[in-house]
């Protein structure tokens, strides 16, 4: 099989490769990959920045189609149409997998980072980890849901945003555009888009924004949007970038969260003093657990999201990691693994 993988020579760069396909061990299935996104977690394992792992085929954005089962597996059949996501195998027995917060379990395994990923024609799942996918829902667009989708989904629910109020999306990209379409969507939230990338301000728009503002142009996204609205009642931060959460803190009113989606390399700096004498609540919000899937998913294939992919060629995956970096692409590049033959 053809498949992807981080390069030993290269840094920050991935190999194409001919690998045996992988052999099925118990609880597990093999999956003819059809869909992969690519998401700027993927840029992070390739060049090492959770720690380097040359030779692991990343991707955990999957869709695919269920080949074969061990003899165990009673949850998926032959034939299912199923995803390879970021979180691929928790223990199943810690106080996080036991209370509906399996994706902080400590012996966590993620697809694409610990173990081999979904930039394959095949690739290997735990069976009672794969999410099955909806009728009705494109399997290009589901790649997207599968970690971009669920991870802004699960940011939304963490936001706690009621309908009517305000939520204010910094990084209108691959994560933001959809963040727009699920608080619009799905919780009735009124949106206010921040980037400084007109064309994806305009997308924004587009997918249901109701305010869009450009810190370059516009000033200092926290003043502008306390001028506008009296400040927001929730804050998702998917940009990566140290100024973009320090004007999220300055963008909502009392007693408010400030959700932390994006992984920037820097600190943010915090004004404590706002942050007690406001009430106002910064969180973490990591992908999301088999449950928030199976319900972004749901809500994709009643047409209430649709995420805006493009399909590309497996040989092409450095140059969409370039694009990333540069900031090119709006809304998700997604590998079409039959494109390439």
């Amino acid at each position: 099989m053809k498949a992807a993988v981080v390069s030993s020579i290269n840094p920050g760069k991935v190999e194409i490769v001919d690998r045996e396909i992988p052999a099925i061990g118990p609880g597990q299935a093999l999956v003819d990959v059809e869909y992969c996104g690519v998401c700027h977690t993927d840029l992070h394992v390739v060049k090492g920045d959770f720690g380097e792992v040359p030779g692991r085929v990343p991707g955990h954005e999957g869709i695919g189609i269920v080949k074969e089962i061990a003899n165990d597996v009673t949850s998926l059949k032959v034939g299912d149409r199923v995803s390879i996501a970021w979180f691929y195998q928790g223990c199943g027995t810690c106080e996080y997998c036991l209370t509906g917060r399996e994706t902080f379990c400590r012996s966590v395994k993620n697809a694409g980072f610990s173990v081999d990923g979904a930039m394959a024609q095949q690739c290997i799942v735990q069976a009672d980890y794969a999410v099955k996918v909806p009728e009705g829902l494109d399997p290009a667009q589901a790649s997207s849901i599968t970690c971009a989708g669920v991870t802004c989904y699960k940011a939304i629910k963490v936001a706690d945003i009621k309908p009517g109020q305000w939520i204010a999306i910094y990084g209108c990209g691959g994560l933001g555009n959809l963040a727009i379409q699920y608080a619009k969507h799905v919780f009735n939230a009124k949106v206010i888009a921040i980037d400084i990338n007109d064309d994806k301000l305009e997308l924004s728009k587009e997918v249901g924004a109701d305010l869009v503002c450009n810190p370059l142009t516009d000033g200092d996204a926290g003043a502008w949007i306390q001028d506008k609205v009296g400040g927001a009642h929730a804050a998702v931060v998917t940009a990566v970038s140290k100024v973009a959460f320090n004007q999220a803190v300055n963008s909502v009113r009392a007693a408010s969260k400030v959700v932390a989606v994006g992984l920037p390399p820097e600190t943010m700096d915090l004004e404590i003093v706002k942050t007690v004498l406001d009430g106002i609540q910064i969180v973490g919000s990591l992908v999301g657990t088999r449950k928030d899937l199976e319900e972004a998913f749901q809500f994709g294939a009643e047409g209430k999201v649709v995420p805006i992919v493009e399909t590309r060629c497996l040989h092409e995956v450095n140059d969409i990691f370039e694009e990333m970096e540069a900031g090119k692409i709006n809304g998700r590049m997604v590998i079409d693994m039959h494109k390439h033959e």
